[in-house]
């Protein structure tokens, strides 16, 4: 099965368009990194890639991002304010020792009415805490969504003018 065939649904998710930014907070490049890239290459966009842990070069060969390594599980990833039209924390929200660290800087780097997405394998996180948590760190609608085998998803927006107001 292609790429393109199993990850349709979560590609569905997004409208990339010219020059958006996103970024991605993962232990591993994977399947969906790739996605991420090819959107991105797509629309003239970028893909920032912050890598917890230690990656070999050889998961981030045909990667197309610019890429902070060696990053550990108490410390937050580089990202300018309002610099990203979506923001993934794939496989590190679970084993970070800092959450609010890194909801405050994913909402701050967050473009107005942008998505943050926390993936985790299934059981690692309490879902309906992390909700709670996304809502108390002023992101809005946060929901869980069934559509990548093997993982728990919750997608939230940042309003603008909602809470912080950045």
């Amino acid at each position: 099965m292609s790429l393109d065939t199993k990850l349709s649904q979560f590609r569905e998710l997004f409208n990339p368009l010219p020059g958006n930014r996103y970024l991605e907070a993962t232990t591993t490049p994977d399947a969906i990194t790739e996605l991420f890239g090819e959107m991105m290459h797509q629309v003239g966009g970028e893909l920032h890639l912050a890598l917890y842990g230690t990656p070999n070069e050889e998961e981030l060969a045909g990667i197309n991002a610019k890429v902070e390594r060696g990053l550990g599980f108490a410390s937050p990833f580089r990202a300018a304010p309002r610099d990203h039209d979506t923001v993934l924390l794939k496989d590190i929200f679970a084993a970070h020792q800092n959450k609010p660290m890194i909801l405050k800087l994913s909402y701050t780097t967050l473009a107005n009415t942008a998505n943050i997405i926390i993936m985790e394998k299934k059981g690692m996180i309490d879902t309906l805490e992390v909700m709670q948590m996304l809502e108390e760190h002023e992101f809005r609608s946060p929901n869980t969504i069934e559509i990548v085998e093997g993982y728990d998803l919750i997608v939230a927006k940042k309003m603008h003018m909602w809470g912080n107001g950045l």
